[in-house]
């Protein structure tokens, strides 16, 4: 919703309830909200609006906002009726005896009164208080207040400010509202030209998604072109932004982001602030359970860690993600400045460290669990998990690179990194996340200590999921893995080696080459090994080498994958043999079987979770040749089908179960 949309909102909630509270977090336009109602106020002529802001440098004692209401209802007596009343600046020390405020509130000329208390944090206790006491005692009187958190009375009405919508409407061609607000605040290059360029606006566009649409964030950040260009200006967000000032502002709290997010910190209990803290290590989303293992100990009861994150939520600090209420747990996300502000005050207390391999001990397991899932055959579940913990998994990589304080990476951390992408093999490999996978690969191994065991598996990773769009590097990781597989009697990364040794000689049209290889990998790599593809796989590769030259064998080769025993408990591997066996099929001129057999391998997939994307897509493809064949003649397979991981089709969006298709070439 626009701004104009939460002012209709804003305006129609202040015409059915008597009291309206605006909340968002630190700078997201609460209080301009309601400047330009009060400015416009609702109702006729006869409306009476007293406006109360709270802002910097007013101290906080006893009563100090009803001093400050009375103040400004006894000037709004003396007014004509149906004018408003300045927001008063100063506040008396005491409120005067014997006044009753809520008889100054009746003394207001006026046929209804509306009274404004903005920007409220500070003295949030005794707004409630007061705001219950006046709507008991003065009929006609609506309230509109504004802060980060709600005031929890009975008969409060809350609106919730969003940020500003970042992407365009689909077909839209005006920019979105945080782009607009971003290109009305920055300087044009040389007068009467645009502030931006047309090839820009992509780099707007990511600008204000770091920003998340705050605008306050957005304002300060377009200041700052006169001194970078927004490359750079991206950049240096993309690594912190509590660094924006700007000169603007009359509040001293916005004319920093650093200041916006102190304020609020300044509010908060010093338990709230060191699980704040503390749980700034999440680079995504994260679950209470995670955040009562990390935040805890140190001064914080883990009981005290739920109530904390319901704090910091309420001022939005974090946001809560789901249904209220949903089957699943909630799952919390920390505003990136937020985040930012947190990180530093960790850092300043020297507990970053810690908190950092608390962090990476957690989301080990985390990686441990997804594999076992997948093992097990709750092969949704795994996926779901890897989803949902996405942005820690990967976060572990770049925090093992930098080390720690500046320091050179510290080789356990480097070993614990590498474990965490080893256990995730079937993420890169299944959902064809290929690239990225390899590139954390070989980011890690030349920092492995000598003779680590997790070398060879990662070289085999590598290998495999390079092979598809870099054969070369794929052939010389594989020829270090090897003598170490050899040597350590590990017949699992044997087999797997050898398979990967199949696709490269599939690749290059050398088929008796990749059947033996792939035989070598089916009768090697045992039937429940962990931490890699079943000999199922492996089986349903070389019957699709078969099926080109022998039908027949091809056939029962397939007939062999889908008997592994372990198929009932891995979709991924099963629905692999039902591609192999269709094409066997096809390929022996059984067109009718192997539609028959497509249909079902498809219906069998459509009845549960995307576990098998690269299934999905060859059997559809096949079963578009099937039903619409070029020119009569039969379906060549090419080498679309060899279980080869590739890159996959991320875009520095969050990646999809049901995005990957299958590997091509």
């Amino acid at each position: 919703m626009g701004r104009d949309g939460e002012l209709a909102e804003l305006r129609s909630a202040l015409a059915l309830h008597r009291l309206v509270t605006v909340t968002g977090a630190a700078g997201i336009g609460k209080s301009r909200l309601a400047r330009t109602l009060a400015a416009s106020p609702v109702g006729d002529a006869g409306q009476a609006v007293v406006r109360v802001r709270w802002h910097d440098g007013v101290p906080v004692g006893p009563r100090a906002l009803t001093a400050r209401l009375l103040r400004a209802l006894t000037a709004a007596a003396g007014a004509p009726p149906g004018r408003g009343v300045p927001s008063l600046r100063r506040t008396p020390a005491v409120v005067r005896e014997g006044v009753d405020i809520a008889e100054a509130a009746r003394a207001v000329p006026a046929e209804t009164l509306l009274v404004v208390l903005d920007d409220i944090d500070p003295v949030h206790t005794e707004c409630a208080g007061l705001v219950q006491r006046l709507l008991m005692a003065v009929p006609g009187l609506r309230v509109l207040v504004t802060a980060r958190r709600v005031l929890g009375l009975g008969d409060e009405h809350v609106i919730r400010v969003a940020p500003l919508e970042v992407e365009s409407p689909p077909g839209g061609t005006e920019p979105s509202p945080a782009v607009a607000l971003f290109l009305s605040r920055t300087p044009a290059r040389a007068p009467g030209g645009l502030p931006v360029r047309a090839s820009e606006l992509p780099t707007v566009r990511r600008v204000c998604r770091l920003l998340e649409g705050v605008p306050l964030a957005i304002e300060l950040a377009a200041g700052q072109l006169g001194d970078r260009t927004l490359r750079e200006l991206a950049a240096r967000l993309e690594a912190d932004q509590c660094w924006l000032t700007g000169p603007g502002p009359a509040l001293r709290r916005h004319r920093s982001l650093h200041a916006s997010i102190g304020a609020v910190h300044t509010l908060c209990d010093p338990v709230v602030r060191t699980v704040w803290h503390r749980a700034s290590v999440f680079e995504g989303s994260f679950t209470e359970a995670a955040a009562v293992l990390l935040c805890s100990g140190a001064g914080v009861e883990p009981d005290r860690v739920p109530s904390c994150l319901a704090l910091l939520s309420a001022t939005g600090v974090l946001r809560a993600l789901g249904e209220p209420g949903g089957v699943r747990r909630p799952r919390y996300r920390m505003a990136r400045a937020a985040r930012d502000f947190g990180t530093e005050r960790l850092r300043g207390a020297g507990e970053l460290p810690a908190a950092l391999a608390r962090h990476a001990v957690h989301y080990r397991g985390v990686a441990a669990v997804a594999e076992t899932l997948w093992h097990m055959g709750l092969q949704h579940q795994a996926l779901q998990t890897v989803l949902d913990e996405y942005d820690d998994l990967m976060a572990l990589v770049p925090r093992a690179l930098a080390g720690a304080d500046g320091r050179p990476p510290d080789a356990e951390h480097i070993e614990e990194a590498m474990e965490a992408v080893l256990r995730l093999w079937f993420w890169w490999a299944v959902h064809e996340q290929g690239r990225e996978g390899s590139a954390l690969l070989l980011g890690l191994l030349p920092h492995l200590p000598p003779g680590s065991p997790l070398a060879p598996r990662g070289q085999w990773l590598a290998a495999w999921l390079t092979a598809a769009h870099d054969p070369p590097t794929a052939r010389r990781l594989l020829d270090l893995a090897w003598p170490a597989a050899v040597m350590a009697g590990d017949d699992a990364l044997i087999g797997r080696i050898s398979h990967v040794h199949g696709t490269l000689a599939w690749h290059r049209r050398d088929p008796e080459e990749a059947v033996r290889y792939y035989r070598q990998a089916a009768d090697t790599v045992p039937e429940s090994a962990p931490g890699g593809p079943p000999p199922a796989v492996s089986l349903a590769a070389l019957a699709v080498v078969q099926a080109h030259t022998d039908p027949g064998t091809a056939a029962r080769t397939a007939h062999h994958a889908l008997a592994q025993p372990r198929n009932r408990d891995d979709a991924w591997a099963t629905a692999l043999a039902h591609y192999a066996r269709a094409f066997a099929d096809h390929r022996a001129g059984r067109t009718g079987r192997a539609r028959r057999r497509a249909h079902r391998a498809l219906t069998h997939l459509a009845t549960g979770p995307d576990t098998a994307p690269q299934a999905r897509a060859a059997l559809r493809r096949l079963l578009d040749h099937l039903e619409t064949p070029a020119d009569g003649a039969p379906v060549r397979h090419d080498k679309s089908f060899v279980p080869v991981p590739r890159a996959g089709t991320r875009s520095g969006a969050r990646p999809s179960a049901t995005e990957a298709t299958w590997p091509q070439g």
